[in-house]
Formats: C-alpha cells, structure tokens, sequence
C-alpha cells in the first residue's frame, strides 16, 4: 500500500511482515504492510478484531519485532532496538496508573525513571497537569478519580517525556458512550496543542472519521485503504473499506466511457452517471460501484431519475430518515434524508419513485 503523501515522516513501515508460530500453527499477522505517518499527524488504524492494527502498533512500540521489513522513525531504522530505547511513548486499554500514587506522582513516574532533575520534573508535571485540565485533583490518589480522569493522567504521563511518537491502543474503549466522545474531542485538542504525532488504534468507525488526519483501513493483515476520512468515506476503493465504514449501497454497472471529461458507467437501470474510478481498478466489463444514502435523493418524477423502485419501508431516527428501496432488478437500496421541521415524511410505502444520484456520487471498486 502506498503511504501517505507529503510532508516528512515520522514512521515509515517498510515491507514489513510479522509471523507468530510454526508450521500448521502459523498464523500471519501482517503480510508485507507498508504505510509513511507524517510529522504531528494524528494517524488511525482502523479495522475489525483481529486484522493485524494492534500487532502493527507493538512492532512500532519494540514489544515485537518484525519477522521481515524496517521501521523507520525520522528515517532511522529502529527494528531492533529495545521498547525503552525508542523515543515513543505507549496508552494501553488499561491504563496501568499507580494506585498508591497521587495524580502528580503517576504523571512525573517515566520521568525520575529517565533520572531527571527534580526542578525539570515538578516544571513538566505542571504543565502535564494544565494540559489535560487536572491540576486541582494533583494530590488525589489514581483510585480516588474517575475513568475518563484515569485516562488522562495515563495521557499525561505517556506525554511528559515529549516522545517524539504516541501510540493509542484503544485508549477510549473502557469509557460510557458520552465520555469517549468528549474524550475524542480532547485527545485531538492534546495533539494540536503537542503537535506529536499521534498513531491511533481502533475498531470504532466514527471514531476514527472524527479525530483522524489520515486513516489506514486494515483487513487479514494488510492495509488495504489509506486516505483522509472524507476520501476513505467518500471514495472506498474496496468492497471491505466500504462495509466497515459507514452504511452503503452496491450496484452492479458497466464500464460505458473513459475519457478527458471522466468515466461513466452505466446502471441496472440503463441510465449512465459519472464515477470515480480507484487507481488500481478495472478499465471495462462489469464493476461494483457503491453510492452513500446520503448522497442519493428521491423524486417522485422518474423518467430523468437514475434508478427507479419501490419504497418498502420508512425507517426514522431523529435527524433524518432512512428509505429502504426495492430496485428493479430487486437489489436493495437505502436513501437518507434530513428532516424537515414541519415532520411530515413525503412519501408512503408502496410509492414507485425516482432516486436522483449527486454528482461525484458514484465510486467503482476495485474487486
């Protein structure tokens, strides 16, 4: 996979392969995974138990070591070296604070350990402490605050050393539904006001569109997407990528035109419509194309529409509302809606109706 263009990199993985067991027992983790993490970005690794995002982030830390490849940090080679000896720090599920330390002695652990003076010590605790917003709770021991306050004294004492990377292992994952997102909020507010780069893992698909700058897609070990979130949403070039990350619809077209003014390819219906097209994809014959509901509109006027079919259910959740459609050639499809004020829904089950495609709206996969 191709790494992230731009700017100078903090990470690079080269090539890399990771292999636990023997034999019947081999299991491959990551298979010839490449991938560059720019200077203070905040970089997500994205993807369902067991694809190989955790692995990755442990090969970076020095808790593994790969079976093939480099990992470069500023472009040094840092495969072999010891976790202790790489200038990155590590924020685990469980946050392993000191339950007989105060908050200010949690935070200033890492740094007496590196043995530095005391002076330096109190000064960076200090600002540990305004930064995650915890300095009236100093004194209080780690057993004595709540969750989400555990979780940033875990921050601030993984960012009292100034590590030149932060790896995130699901940091968010033990926290209510409400706290992890304030908590999303205030872990992106501590990497611009850092500017460390930040490398994020989770499985949790609006959490990474929500604080990323850049997010890798992993799937059975390899990297199979990465891009901003608006490009990963917006443009999946992969069945899977477009699966995982938000709901969509799949169509089968057919490639009709590539030229100067773009490709078009032509619907179940017949119609044609402009789409994207992956980099790596097909030129002709049969594709999947996959549309957002959200960038799908209905009419009740079909003859200029791109796909006409039947409404078969009305689903509504607050902020708008879902339309489940039955198309022609019986392929589902759904069309999301903002809600208007006056509440009414236009249209009734058993309507035909005409469903309008916005421009740009149309995405070939690649498989």
């Amino acid at each position: 996979m191709n790494s992230s263009n731009g700017g100078s990199q903090a990470v690079r993985i080269e090539a890399v392969s990771k292999v636990f067991g023997e034999g019947e027992g081999r299991v491959v983790a990551l298979d010839n995974v490449t991938v560059g993490i720019r200077q203070n970005e905040f970089f997500t690794l994205l993807g369902p138990s067991g694809c190989g995002k955790t692995t990755l982030l442990r090969l970076i830390a020095g808790f593994e070591h790969p079976t093939g490849g480099e990992i470069l940090l500023e472009g040094a080679d840092i495969s072999a070296l010891p976790p202790y000896a790489r200038p990155v720090n590590t924020v685990f599920q469980s946050y392993a604070l000191f339950p007989h330390m105060t908050v200010a002695q949690n935070i200033g652990f890492g740094l007496e350990m590196l043995g530095k003076p005391r002076a330096e010590i109190d000064r960076t605790v200090d600002d540990m402490l305004q930064l995650v917003k915890m300095t009236e709770l100093k004194d209080r021991h780690t057993n004595q605050i709540s969750g989400g306050q555990q979780q940033r004294v875990a921050l601030a004492r993984a960012l009292a050393p100034h590590p030149k990377v932060l790896l995130l292992d699901e940091p968010l994952s033990a926290l209510d539904l409400k706290l992890r997102k304030e908590m999303q909020i205030e872990l992106k507010r501590l990497q611009n006001e850092t500017g460390i780069t930040f490398v994020f893992v989770t499985h949790d698909q609006e959490e990474a569109l929500t604080m990323s700058d850049q997010i890798a897609v992993m799937n059975n070990g390899k990297i199979l997407q990465v891009g901003a979130p608006r490009d990963i949403y917006d443009h999946p070039a992969d069945r899977f990528v477009a699966q995982f990350i938000g709901e969509t619809n799949f169509l089968t077209a057919e490639l009709a035109s590539r030229g100067k003014s773009g490709t078009q390819v032509k619907l179940p219906s017949g119609k044609s419509v402009a789409a994207a097209l992956p980099a790596d994809g097909r030129t002709q014959g049969l594709v999947t194309v996959v549309v957002r509901p959200e960038h799908a509109r209905l009419t009740k006027v079909k003859s200029k529409a791109a796909l006409t079919g039947t409404l078969e259910n009305i689903v509504y959740f607050g902020t708008d509302t879902h339309y489940h459609l039955q198309l022609e050639d019986k392929t589902p499809f759904i069309v999301r809606e903002q809600n208007q004020p006056d509440g009414q829904a236009p249209y009734r089950e058993g309507d035909q109706l005409g469903i309008e495609i916005g421009a740009d709206a149309v995405q070939v996969l690649r498989d």
